[in-house]
């Protein structure tokens, strides 16, 4: 199935019996054809962050929580987002006896439309902690050349000759919805080992997603991709934490060493 074909975009009424054949698969391969051999770009985790999970308990009281999703980058599919929210949504007049039934059914809906195993922790309302960026911020530097899409000529290595283990962010990372063209707005880590980038470079190439058209974990794999490709790191990591739309955030990583995954964390903008 292809996105023209999901509800993202078109008007749909909020079902009110649980749901499980909303969810909407979207097959990972066709958007990495370009960078599919690239090492580590289908190693890591997408997580999400589910803000709007209610169901009743077995005497039809209403349960709340904020759901974390852990989805593996090597899964057949992602999930088309809105089709997400509308099958948490159905669950809201569906008894569970108990929290961990409520897991268990969410667990095999997700795993079952991504073809991997995905898991849902579950917190109460107030427990999600903000966390801070860690790493150095790139958002004052001054970059020498700007682009309206993403370029992979903007990277460079500085000119120094240094060897370097960093962790750089950037709160600038922007980018739109490939099917509503609504805009997408997120911080990015890029944890890198190797030859040292000129990080005012780094800072223009994501800068340059500002006009582009794609879903979160297709713009952070062509960083990743592009990154690896042109500046050749040792190690490299790319996440990126986007805000919340819909009441659900989504969090892609990729790593080149399974060793450099970070926690995931919530940012003060989610």
């Amino acid at each position: 199935m292809t996105v023209e074909q999901s509800l993202l975009g078109k008007d749909t009424n909020y079902p009110t019996e649980y749901q499980p054949d909303i969810l909407f698969p979207i097959a990972r391969a066709p958007a990495r054809e370009t960078y599919a051999h690239v090492e580590g770009i289908q190693q890591g985790k997408d997580w999400w962050h589910v803000f709007e999970i209610s169901w009743l308990n077995a005497m039809g009281i209403p349960q709340v929580a904020i759901g974390r999703l852990t989805l593996p980058a090597s899964s057949t599919n992602l999930i088309e987002s809105k089709s997400l929210k509308l099958y948490f949504n159905s669950m809201n007049f569906t008894k569970f006896d108990s929290k961990d039934a409520f897991i268990a059914t969410v667990e095999k809906d997700l795993s079952q439309a991504t073809q991997a195993p995905v898991t849902i922790d579950l917190f109460a309302a107030n427990d999600l902690a903000i966390a801070q960026p860690e790493g150095i911020c790139i958002d004052t530097l001054q970059p020498k050349r700007l682009e309206e899409h993403p370029d992979a000529s903007l990277l460079q290595f500085d000119a120094s000759d240094e060897h370097v283990e960093v962790q750089l962010y950037s709160h600038l990372l922007r980018s739109n919805c490939p099917v509503t063209g609504q805009p997408d707005w997120g911080t990015v880590f890029i944890r890198y080992k190797g030859k040292k980038p000129c990080y005012k470079s780094i800072l223009a190439y994501i800068i340059s997603y500002r006009q582009h058209n794609g879903f979160h974990e297709q713009c952070v794999e062509q960083m990743y991709a592009d990154i690896w490709q042109n500046l050749k790191p040792e190690q490299l990591m790319v996440y990126a934490t986007y805000t919340r739309r819909g009441g659900l955030d989504i969090n892609p990583c990729r790593v080149s060493d399974p060793t450099w995954m970070p926690r995931p964390i919530r940012l003060a903008r989610q």
